[in-house]
């Protein structure tokens, strides 16, 4: 391996991103920052494709258990209603960054992941 195989800026390092979510414009505002993501509708997907070096973005509206999370060796980045604060506490919990919908919606047109 050479120098000229090894990328010179960290930011050409691209991540694996894996997203749950079932909504199409979600959907859509993800594709848009992360072109390469895996979007997945079921939970055990998600599970199966999270790899550790993986960025993970999930719709807490899509768990009945929020606690399977902590089963996932990555960054697991949630989003859920601002009035459902147990679940994004629960999430928390789970060893989790959770945030509120439009916080994360926000973040990620900004490039904040």
């Amino acid at each position: 391996m050479t120098d000229t195989d090894v990328p010179t800026d960290p930011a050409a390092v691209v991540l694996p991103v894996v997203a749950l979510s079932v909504d199409l414009m979600d959907r859509s505002k993800i594709s848009a920052a992360f072109p390469e993501a895996t979007l997945v509708r079921s939970v055990s997907k998600l599970v199966d494709m999270a790899t550790p070096n993986a960025l993970v973005l999930v719709d807490l509206a899509r768990l009945d258990e929020v606690m399977v999370l902590q089963t996932i060796d990555a960054r697991v980045i949630a989003f859920g209603s601002h009035v459902n604060e147990e679940q994004l506490s629960t999430a928390i919990a789970a060893g989790v960054e959770a945030l509120p919908r439009s916080v994360f919606f926000r973040r990620l047109a900004n490039g904040g992941f």
